[in-house]
């Protein structure tokens, strides 16, 4: 643990060429004892700009400078429980909504069960284009940042144990320009 007092934050970074092998590397920084908290990315280039009051051409030019905007990262099962969410819960309020206002109206049964599978339908067609917004943003969130030289990624690192751990695990899943370094707690 940091003592009290110190006022530096130690972390491992590295650049990854493709979503695949940061997956990766993310993977195994959990499973060696990560916590998913102390791992982020760099936020999106729009928050990058308008934080630092400029556009970045490279990843290296920010992978250091802590004033740097950063994200959590969400993991792709956690994409795809959101599009699950998204189509199910649509589903289930398109079919209970038909089916409500059938019976509200004095309907029979038939109407109620086709009114109820129509109105699902339709919700779980709105949640699939939902979804697939949700799938275009994160893949277009992916590709800026290739296209600035890579995916930046940051470990927060407790002590030289993690430290050495950290960097093992971003050199074997081929991140590159990795190394440690120390950022104002205050940043």
């Amino acid at each position: 643990m940091v003592a009290l007092g110190t006022t530096d934050i130690r972390e491992a970074v590295g650049i990854f060429d493709d979503a695949r092998t940061l997956q990766s590397a993310i993977d195994e920084l959990e499973s060696a004892g990560f916590d998913r908290a102390d791992i982020s990315l760099l936020a999106g280039e729009e928050t990058v700009a308008e934080k630092l009051g400029h556009r970045y051409r490279k990843a290296e030019e920010l992978e250091d400078d802590p004033k740097v905007p950063r994200t959590a990262f969400v993991s792709t099962e956690s994409i795809g429980d959101a599009e699950g969410g998204l189509i199910g819960g649509l589903l289930y309020v398109g079919a209970v909504a038909a089916a409500g206002a059938v019976v509200a109206s004095g309907g029979a049964l038939l109407p109620v069960i086709a009114s109820a599978a129509l109105g699902g339908g339709s919700g779980a067609a709105i949640g699939a284009v939902l979804a697939r917004l949700i799938d275009r943003h994160h893949a277009d969130y992916l590709q800026k940042q290739l296209d600035h030289g890579g995916l930046l990624l940051w470990v927060r690192t407790w002590d030289a144990a993690h430290e050495a751990r950290a960097v093992d695990i971003l050199r074997r899943h081929t991140a590159h320009d990795v190394h440690v370094h120390s950022i104002p707690a205050s940043a």
